[in-house]
């Protein structure tokens, strides 16, 4: 046990230590990937040994899903939060100042918990689906967790500060009292209700709790949809309304996190033109196509409620950017959901070879090709979830989604003459 709460006490000193680094020496828009990368690289050196939480509230996820004992919960959050304090002091001490623990200027603290309960329960459930099961993506776990921190430091960073763990909370609190002193109970409580919905719909999604050879019923697949999608459509909205330095790569993070932790459950599809070009394969049925595509349609304007509710009433506008013409937005619109659902389909659905666990990394990376390359002609939307979560306008919304239809028939066509079956290659010309 020894060897297990200095390798949690490390981790977590290393995370919270980095944080009041970079916003001391104010790194500016490289801050949460420093931050996400801190937590990876430790999560990949420790978790043989304690299985890497460095958060309470992944404890208590853990706990409440039955992978950690609670008394070991207990110990392993006290060490956590120690390591916290001890790191909140030390970088007091390394700079000679500090900085305060609180909603950002302009926010209350309703945003900033919801801000805290929406990618606490991100953070956890990743863990627990890429962590805690024995199927799915266990390779990359590292990855798909710490990149949760790009998701949200970003957008929901602008709101809140993007805490997400009680020992980064009670840390930064503590270390800055004499600034104010109070937050850090607000926050941990939010995080731990994040934490506990994370568990409770792990079992939804995974009712057998990942089993090997665990087959999940429609009412799994369909959740996972909406989850997914329903957290890809806040992440946008959040990095645009917070004017995010990032907003592209934070985008993406979240689209490769959510595909990591829920892939092998429904496809993790996330994106009506995505199960377009899936149905074209014959991958995906035409009936269960059609429920995901109405579900994914249903949780962007689900998210489209939560970020305009966080943000006192703001929405994003969906159309052509300055200076270009609704043709050039739809053109653009056309041809990166081109790119992206072929990515889909070469790397996730016809890859021969053994590098599958690439593929979320492959297919989130699109989103921040398309999101820097077209952000200002079209937005960069690629999806119809993410449209009809941003426009306010239907006209808008129809138009974009046809133009990111086209692209996914395109590059399913594509993909019919690139990748061949052995039979149809016998009798090509």
């Amino acid at each position: 046990m020894s060897a297990k709460l200095v390798a949690e006490f490390t981790g977590t000193f290393l995370l919270i230590f980095t944080i009041g680094c970079n916003v001391l020496s104010k790194s500016g828009m490289w801050a949460g990937i420093s931050i996400a990368s801190v937590l990876m690289v430790s999560i990949f050196a420790f978790g043989g040994i304690s299985g890497a939480n460095f958060n309470p509230a992944v404890s208590v996820a853990l706990g409440i899903n039955g992978n950690l004992d609670w008394k070991d919960v207990g110990i392993y959050s006290a060490v956590q939060i120690a390591g916290g304090i001890a790191a909140g002091f030390c970088y007091v001490g390394l700079f000679g100042k500090s900085f305060n623990l609180g909603p950002a200027e302009g926010f209350n603290g309703v945003s900033a918990g919801a801000c805290e309960i929406l990618y606490t329960f991100m953070l956890c459930f990743v863990v627990l689906n890429v962590a805690a099961v024995k199927k799915g993506c266990q390779n990359w776990f590292g990855l798909a967790i710490g990149f949760v921190i790009i998701a949200g430091a970003y957008g929901a960073g602008a709101v809140s500060g993007g805490c997400f763990n009680p020992a980064v909370a009670i840390g930064i609190d503590l270390s800055s009292a004499w600034l104010g002193f109070g937050w850090c109970l607000p926050y941990t409580a939010c995080e731990i209700v994040g934490a506990a919905l994370a568990a409770a719909l792990f079992k939804v999604v995974r009712p057998k709790g990942g089993e090997e050879n665990e087959e999940y019923p429609l009412a799994a697949k369909l959740v996972s949809e909406f989850l997914g999608t329903y957290f890809l459509v806040v992440t946008v909205g959040l990095n645009v309304l917070g004017k995010s330095p990032a907003g592209a790569f934070s985008i993406a993070a979240s689209l490769m996190c959510m595909i990591y932790a829920l892939g092998d459950i429904s496809g993790a599809n996330f994106n009506p033109a995505v199960t377009l070009a899936l149905m074209i394969h014959k991958v995906v049925d035409g009936p269960i196509g059609g429920m995901y595509i109405a579900v994914q349609i249903l949780a962007g304007i689900a998210a489209e409620f939560t970020y305009t509710a966080i943000y006192g009433g703001k929405t994003v506008p969906l159309e052509a950017g300055a200076g270009y013409t609704p043709a050039a937005a739809l053109t653009a619109e056309t041809v990166f959901t081109f790119v992206l659902v072929l990515v889909v389909l070469c790397a996730a659905v016809k890859d021969k070879t053994k590098s599958k666990d690439f593929f979320a990394l492959a297919i989130g990376s699109c989103v921040t090709v398309g999101g820097c390359a077209i952000g200002a002609v079209s937005g960069g939307s690629l999806n119809p979830a993410v449209s009809f979560g941003l426009a306010s306008s239907l006209q808008n919304a129809l138009s974009w989604t046809c133009a990111e239809f086209c692209g996914a028939g395109l590059a399913a066509a594509l993909v019919f003459a690139t990748h061949a079956e052995p039979e149809d290659e016998k009798n090509a010309p």
